[in-house]
């Protein structure tokens, strides 16, 4: 396994903490699960509801321990890591962010500052220039001013990249610099088109440009195909196949990990796959 990029080892987790020494396979949501996230790669996790995708996630950025297993960063068991240490290393973006207050677009990105804060310390100039930079990157720097509540919901997710953005920046560049890694949860989720391919073309130049590595949780086959190079399949939270879009993404897996039938063809303007579903296997019985 490589020692270079996020790494999860047989890693078993469930929220029944009663049973957290001797689990039950039916109190696990990620059963002996084995994932890599290589540096500067970008990665999908695909699955049905409930396969486990946003638990393994949360595992990956070390906000739930494993009760088996580890996960490493560049190596390190995040386990032997400071929270902070592994916030400024590791970005998580939401499915959905709620807000208590109408923070402003800058203030949101400043927030992402916080693991290079110490106790009490307030954001200083040098936080405000890296939030800025980190909203210039996912275009929206001329919305700064605006209340977050009232942005469109694709301006607000790329609010939020921006703060993750701003999460992983500040450090001394050195000859072999760590691995940054940011975490997507159905990023494009409720999104129509337009924020759709927007969002897969920022993701796509933040890795280009500064090597960023992304994993990114969605049910969107063709997101997947189009922005990743790599997938893991979740069902029932165990690992059905893992490898190269190209080689994992086809009729046969899908239909094992969705239950449906579907046509697999290559785009002839993106050369991407691009997948059309066309009958569920297995139909519910008719009420």
């Amino acid at each position: 396994m490589t020692e270079h990029g996020l790494t999860a080892s047989r890693v078993s987790f469930g929220y029944h903490k009663s049973h957290k020494l001797t689990p039950a396979k039916t109190d696990l949501v990620v059963d002996d699960v084995t994932a890599v996230i290589p540096r500067g790669g970008i990665v999908g996790i695909l699955g049905p509801n409930g396969s486990g995708k946003t638990t393994l996630l949360r595992l990956l950025a070390g906000l739930q321990r494993p009760w088996n297993g580890d996960v490493r960063l560049d190596g390190v068991p995040l386990r032997s890591l400071g929270r902070n240490a592994v916030a400024r290393r590791v970005a998580v973006v939401p499915q959905e962010t709620q807000l208590a207050f109408d923070y402003t677009v800058l203030e949101i990105a400043t927030m992402g500052r916080y693991p290079h804060l110490d106790t009490f310390e307030v954001e200083g100039p040098s936080d405000l220039v890296i939030a800025q930079e980190a909203l210039r990157a996912t275009g929206t720097l001329a919305l700064e001013s605006r209340p977050f509540n009232t942005l469109s919901g694709g301006e607000k997710q790329r609010v939020v990249i921006a703060s993750a953005l701003a999460q992983l920046s500040g450090r001394t560049e050195t000859s072999s610099p760590p691995t940054d890694v940011l975490l997507l949860d159905e990023p494009t989720a409720s999104l129509d088109l337009a924020y759709q391919l927007e969002i897969r073309s920022i993701l796509l130049e933040l890795n280009r440009s500064r090597g960023l590595t992304i994993a990114v949780s969605t049910h969107d086959l063709n997101l997947a195909a189009g922005l990743c190079r790599d997938l893991i399949l979740l069902h029932r939270g165990r690992v059905l196949a893992t490898g190269p879009v190209q080689s994992i993404l086809n009729a046969s897996l899908i239909r094992q990990l969705y239950d449906v039938d579907v046509d697999i063809t290559i785009n002839p303007r993106t050369r991407n796959l691009t997948v059309v579903p066309v009958a569920r296997m297995n139909p519910p019985n008719a009420l």
